[in-house]
């Protein structure tokens, strides 16, 4: 594992004011930092592998690939020598590979669209089982790169034009753009109206569209598309998810978390305490959680408590569009039914071969009937902080609901 260098000058400039006692304990460690988490040492990685577009403001900064759609894949916000917040594939990624079903280059915020199963998907050709084997990401969705619109230091707008089939057969023409911005602290406080004084932080929005390209209105009853975010990032056994949700009768608004996509998940890694779902996302247990539309805040986040970093996905989640897609990898009574918040914690298969690890955060759009040129938007905006923990502690409970000492002590 490579590793952070120390120059001899410095040492020696310490040995002199510190003594040789402190040096070998300061040598410790600095070396012990894993060079591969810092965000210099990423950048500088993938711009050895493909081009990369960095949008800065003083201490933050994102990385943008245009040939993976656009996608931010990591970020800071302390410069070079901060976290990088993002999880990054680094032997996919220098292995210079193309695989069969999907290339999971990694990256904290990236464009996907649903279905994923069911009988809208576009993962599946018409009449195949849903089945790993049978299971293809789409090229737009995976390796097919982004036209560049413009670019400027703070923001940068992709654009590409597709035509898919979903399983029914029903042909999709759309285009797809995706602005990233990152975002100063007056627009954080105006957008999100989160205040960030004295804290270290990073803070993007990405606005996502889909235009209806065809010459046919997109129907419910022949197959709708949503836009569908995935971010992920780097887990450990100090990391717990954290999703508040509204209170309500199951009846009426749907359960509380639905939990079933890879089976019921234990009591050890899914708390729910009131209105607070906790999930532990620690990389070592495969699993999935999500919450329906009328449950949804549009808010869930994720907090490392070891590292003191406290990450948070805010969306606007629009009134009266209750509609979500069904992602399953079945024929479904209603493909309507899906999740507006998702949550997912990598870990091993049956065959002891893991993807990662690494753990998501996932916020969607509702499925729209849109006629020719007509369009859907979803902006998300994505947050990550560090610095003092008693205001760290502030932004948790007046945006989360939870202190951090509840979430960290969640399991």
């Amino acid at each position: 594992m490579k590793t952070i260098k120390i120059l001899i000058i410095a040492l020696l400039v310490i040995t002199s004011c510190t003594g040789s006692y402190q040096v070998k304990k300061l040598k410790q460690e600095v070396m012990a930092i894993d060079s591969t988490k810092l965000y210099g040492y990423n950048r500088d990685f993938l711009k050895k592998h493909v081009n990369i577009i960095e949008l800065k403001n003083s201490s933050s900064a994102i990385i943008v690939v245009p040939a993976w759609q656009g996608r931010v894949m990591t970020s800071t916000a302390e410069g070079d020598t901060g976290f990088s917040f993002g999880w990054i594939n680094q032997d996919l990624i220098a292995s210079g590979k193309t695989l069969t079903h999907i290339n999971p280059f990694g990256g904290e915020e990236r464009l996907w669209l649903g279905p994923e199963g069911g009988q809208y998907s576009i993962f599946f050709k018409k009449g195949k089982p849903f089945i790993y084997d049978e299971w293809q990401t789409p090229s737009f969705l995976d390796t097919t790169p982004y036209e560049i619109i413009a670019s400027t230091d703070s923001s940068a707008l992709f654009r590409t034009d597709v035509t898919t089939e979903n399983y029914s057969g029903t042909i999709l023409k759309l285009r797809i753009e995706r602005e990233v911005t990152l975002l100063t602290e007056k627009m954080i406080a105006s957008q999100t109206g989160i205040d960030i004084n004295g804290l270290n932080c990073v803070a993007y929005r990405s606005e996502n569209t889909i235009i209806n390209q065809g010459d046919k209105e997109w129907k419910k009853e022949t197959g709708l598309l949503s836009i569908w975010m995935l971010g992920m990032f780097n887990p450990a056994p100090s990391v717990v998810v954290v999703v508040p949700v509204k209170s309500g009768d199951e009846n009426l608004i749907g359960p509380i978390v639905n939990d079933n996509y890879f089976g019921k998940i234990s009591n050890d890694r899914l708390k729910i305490a009131g209105n607070h779902i906790f999930f532990k996302a620690d990389g070592k247990s495969r699993g999935k959680i999500g919450f329906p539309p009328l449950r949804s805040t549009g808010i869930i986040g994720s907090y490392d408590s070891d590292n003191k970093i406290l990450t948070i996905l805010m969306c606007k989640l629009p009134e009266g569009k209750n509609e979500y897609v069904n992602s399953a990898w079945q024929l479904q009574e209603n493909p309507y039914s899906g999740d507006a918040i998702n949550a997912y914690n990598d870990g091993p298969l049956e065959n002891g071969s893991q993807m990662g690890p690494f753990y998501e955060i996932e916020t969607s759009s509702p499925a729209v009937e849109l006629k020719p040129e007509e369009s859907l938007n979803h902006i998300q905006f994505t947050m990550h902080l560090t610095g003092d923990v008693k205001d760290l502690d502030k932004v948790s409970r007046r945006v989360l609901g939870v202190s951090l000492e509840e979430i960290s002590s969640a399991f």
